[in-house]
């Protein structure tokens, strides 16, 4: 059975987010290829997408390799969710549907309970997929995928402290969702400003030692073939 690219495309960028590739290390589609037990052809697409997405470059006499993106680069990505979120919130206001809704009260009422547990590891995923459902939630597929791609990128160059009030936080997911429900835009703008300016100054850059060899990776974590795979 023929792997999609679309598959490829996402378990090499998983593994690039999650530091299994080096930054500035090549990428062969040999490699690629027997890695994820796939032939050639899905990892050269899954390749070229991921170059249109600044994960990859194409280095003269090295082929595709693992990007590095400057500080700047770092800070206009978040500069640019810190404009696109709440514009994605207003929009959600107007557009959502009660399926939408239904997701996003009931990823609060888990964030707010396990904020009060204590629960980190499970907050910070329930973050991630608020947020991906808020995007979705204003019915504009350029501005989902272009917020998912800054959530990738930024999730790659960036390591996020817990806040400090995580009870605090999850008042403002609420607050966000309460304003899309009320189909008032505004309100869901200004409050999605408030809560993304707070949590982007818990961003700190990563800087990767570059000392191991430039082909080393660790273990992959999903590999393409297995149905877990995340689409």
């Amino acid at each position: 059975m023929r792997i999609p690219a679309h598959s490829v495309c996402t378990a090499i960028r998983d593994d690039i987010v999650a530091g299994v590739y080096e930054r500035g290390s090549r990428l062969t589609e040999e490699l690629l290829a027997r890695r994820y037990g796939v032939s050639r052809v899905p990892v050269r697409e899954a390749l070229r997408t991921l170059e249109a997405e600044g994960f990859v470059v194409t280095r003269r006499h090295a082929g595709a390799c693992v990007a590095e993106p400057t500080e700047q680069e770092g800070a206009d990505l978040l500069e640019m969710r810190m404009l696109l979120e709440p514009l994605g919130a207003s929009r959600a206001a107007q557009r959502r549907t009660d399926a939408h809704l239904k997701v996003l009260r009931g990823l609060v009422r888990l964030g707010q309970e396990r904020a009060r547990r204590g629960n980190s590891e499970d907050l910070r995923s329930l973050g991630s997929w608020f947020h991906e459902t808020l995007a979705q939630a204003s019915g504009s597929p350029a501005m989902t995928s272009m917020l998912t791609q800054l959530r990738h990128k930024i999730a790659w160059m960036y390591a996020v402290d817990a806040p400090a009030d995580p009870v605090e936080s999850w008042v403002e997911h609420g607050a966000i969702v309460d304003a899309v429900a009320r189909g008032d835009s505004e309100r869901a703008r200004a409050v999605t400003a408030l809560h993304t300016e707070r949590s982007t100054g818990a961003h700190r850059l990563r800087f990767p030692s570059r000392t191991d060899r430039p082909d080393r990776v660790r273990n992959s974590q999903h590999p393409v073939n297995m149905p877990s795979l995340r689409h």
